[in-house]
């Protein structure tokens, strides 16, 4: 079974971009990120409705960073400090050395590659710091923009799951995708 350690948090940096540790001072694009319907309508998880929901969710965060079962980056752009989206490690499983990646960006920011660019680097702490053995990504079907992002970075379509989750009175499908560390590359 795997040790999973995020102490001390690790900065993670591409090209253009600086991945941080996320701060109550990150409300404001959190709010925006979860309250957006168009962001949240290929997840399915309540919307936030005040800024109070968004600390909670920034608490939440920085539980699991303390408790080593989840971590997240804010992702900036080099220069900026103010967060253009989130990207992370979650629904880790240390006795399958796996973990599920997720993202979500402002609007105004897709399609300039940041996503990808986030991933890049977050695939690769997975696999070299974390030692997992393989990622995965779950996605709604109708999700398109993420499923090329998640190809375009080596990710392979695992299954289609029929509505296998109830969310707000309706049952979702769900998409996996995963890529194992033997096929990762830099």
């Amino acid at each position: 079974m795997l040790e999973i350690n995020f102490h001390p948090f690790q900065n993670l940096e591409t090209e253009r971009l600086l991945l941080r540790r996320l701060n109550e001072n990150d409300v404001n694009e959190i709010f925006a990120l979860r309250s957006n319907p168009e962001i949240m309508k290929y997840i399915p998880r309540p919307l936030a409705k005040t800024k109070e929901d968004a600390l909670e969710h920034l608490r939440m965060i920085e539980e699991k960073i303390e408790t080593n079962t989840g971590i997240n980056w804010g992702i900036t752009i080099k220069g900026h400090n103010n967060i253009i989206g989130i990207i992370g490690h979650y629904r880790i499983q240390p006795e399958n050395h796996r973990a599920e990646i997720g993202y979500m960006s402002l609007p105004k920011y897709n399609g300039k590659g940041y996503i990808s660019e986030a991933i890049k680097v977050v695939v690769e702490y997975g696999f070299e710091h974390m030692k997992l053995h393989s990622i995965e990504a779950v996605i709604d079907p109708g999700n398109i923009a993420s499923e090329r992002v998640l190809q375009k970075n080596g990710f392979v379509k695992e299954a289609h799951i029929l509505e296998n989750e109830l969310w707000d009175g309706k049952f979702w499908d769900t998409v996996i995708y995963s890529l194992l560390k033997k096929n990762f590359k830099k």
